[in-house]
Parts: structure tokens; C-alpha cells; sequence
């Protein structure tokens, strides 16, 4: 608020970011240099903000290998190397997610949106784990290895609301659309996508969030083979409130410089007004079931 002319003061319109493409080791300080050299290169174009895929901080499927070096977000040393780095080059960083203890007796995937100062401003851990049990016996309990979260959180920034998320989430709509109504201009969805759902499902999925919410979908990503032997699929990419993929950066590790007009945001929300336009209703299961 500006009090002396006693208006609230409007968010920033412009915002150039560096999105960051990585292929994560399995230890905290194997990761450091890759993140330096990122914050490096958004400094050096100008960037406001940096914004990183999931896992960026510890890519490891061996639970009690990563166990061993897990800890609490206080003593987690890629987590003090981020706000570090934002606080020196006085960059925005959003750390994409890096696992740390929770509450009980098992990690969660948390999201942090750290400002130029070095402070954290948000953090968001994640919600909708991946559990599958498949035909052919194939078991994988993302939920046996990490505790969910239970908020889902949006970050005041001077370039107004942000809604954070990580990878599974991306499949669960109405986290987006609560994020819009919210008043979310911009979605984090950092991610860890594996190559068959990737090529299957992300630029479609991460197209349609942007698409129903009239928002900018930011989805850095991993890419590569990992230290754990996961191949993850890469094409970090930015979707700008009418869908349209304004950035994809394929499989190589890497970064991309974008400039993002938020107020078309505001503009695709007034062409389809979808977020006042929707309605409360009631479901009603007709009919009875009959034997054949």
C-alpha cells in the first residue's frame, strides 16, 4: 500500500526470468555448482528470477542412501547455497523442490520462493503423491518415501500472485483453478516427468492449466540420466495464457532466457471469463443398474 497517496500500489507487469533445465545429482553439494552457474547467467541477462525443476536440490530414488543425508530445511546446505545466491545477485529464485525432513518420520517435497534478499517468502510442500499399483505387479509408493503436504499455498510477489505445485500435482485441476481464483497471474509446476508420461502427457497437461486458468504455467524440469539411473524427460517449458508453448527447451541441460507480460493474464481472463462465469452445482446419479 502507498500510504501516502493511500492506493494499493499495482503489481509489475514485467518479469524476465532464466528457466533452468538440470539433470540433479544424488547429493546436496553436487548440485551447488550447477545452481551457481545458473544464478551467474540470470544475472548476467538481466533476469528477476531463476526458476528450477523438481528434485533440483537431490535426485535420489535409493531412500536409505538419501535418507542418510536429508535434513531439516535449517541445516540443508543446497537450500542456504540458494538463498545465498538470490541474496547476492538480488534475484528471485524459486528452488523448483528439494526434499527435507517434515514433521514426522519422513521427508517432504518442498517448494521454496526465495526473494532478492536472500528470505523465503513461500513455501509449499507437496500434495498428490504418485502411488500405483499396475496389472503386471509393478508397485511404486511415491507415499512410503515422502509425507504430503496438506496447503496448498500462493506467494505475493511484486509481480503479483503465484501458485506453487510440484510435478503430480500437475494432474490434479483443481489445485490450478483454486490457485486462479486466488488471483494466481502465474503457476510453478517444477518437475521430475519420466520419459514415457513425458512425451505422452506434459506439454498437453501443462497447456490445458494454462489454458483453463488464463495464466502463465512456468514448468522447469529435469533431464537426463541420474546418479540413481532414473532417465528423466527434459522440455522445461513456459505456456502463456492462451497455450501457446512460448518456450521449450528440449532434452539438453541448459537454460533459456523469457520475458513474460503478466498482464496477459489479466486480458485472457477478460476475453473467457470462465473464473466468474463458473457456477456451484450438485451431482445427481440417475437411473439403477440392470443385469445383462
Amino acid at each position: 500500500m502507498n500510504e501516502q497517496a493511500g492506493v494499493e500500489e499495482r503489481p509489475s507487469d514485467r518479469l524476465r526470468l532464466l528457466l533452468g533445465q538440470m539433470c540433479s545429482t544424488n547429493t546436496h553439494t553436487g548440485n551447488i555448482p550447477a545452481l551457481e552457474g545458473l544464478c551467474a547467467q540470470a544475472a548476467e541477462a538481466g533476469c528477476n528470477m531463476l526458476c528450477l525443476p523438481e528434485a533440483s536440490g537431490l535426485m535420489n530414488r535409493n531412500r536409505s542412501a538419501a535418507r542418510q543425508i536429508i535434513c531439516q530445511e535449517a541445516e540443508d546446505p543446497y537450500l542456504a547455497a540458494c538463498r545465498e545466491q538470490a541474496a547476492r545477485y538480488g534475484l528471485w529464485l524459486h528452488n523448483g523442490s528439494s526434499p527435507v525432513l517434515g514433521h514426522g518420520d519422513l521427508p517432504v517435497n518442498r517448494s521454496c520462493l526465495i526473494d532478492d534478499k536472500g528470505e523465503i517468502v513461500a513455501r509449499y510442500d507437496k500434495i498428490h503423491l504418485f502411488d500405483v499399483r499396475l496389472a503386471d505387479g509393478t508397485c511404486y509408493l511415491e507415499s512410503s518415501g515422502y509425507e504430503a503436504g496438506v496447503e496448498a499455498v500462493v506467494a505475493e510477489t511484486p509481480w503479483g500472485r503465484m501458485g506453487l505445485s510440484v510435478c503430480y500435482d500437475l494432474r490434479f485441476p483443481h489445485l490450478y483453478r483454486d490457485y486462479a481464483k486466488a488471483g494466481a497471474r502465474l503457476m510453478f509446476v517444477p518437475s521430475a516427468f519420466t520419459r514415457p508420461t513425458g512425451a505422452a502427457h506434459w506439454e498437453v497437461l501443462l497447456r490445458a492449466r494454462a489454458i483453463e486458468n488464463g495464466c502463465f504455467v512456468v514448468a522447469a524440469a529435469q533431464s537426463g540420466e541420474h546418479d540413481d539411473g532414473r532417465q528423466t524427460y527434459g522440455h522445461s517449458l513456459i505456456a502463456n495464457p492462451w497455450g501457446v508453448v512460448v518456450t521449450d527447451l528440449k532434452e539438453p541441460v541448459g537454460s533459456v532466457v523469457v520475458d513474460i507480460d503478466l498482464s496477459e493474464s489479466d486480458a485472457a481472463r477478460q476475453q473467457i471469463p470462465s473464473l466468474e462465469n463458473q457456477r456451484e452445482y450438485e451431482m445427481r446419479v440417475m437411473g439403477s443398474p440392470r443385469s445383462v
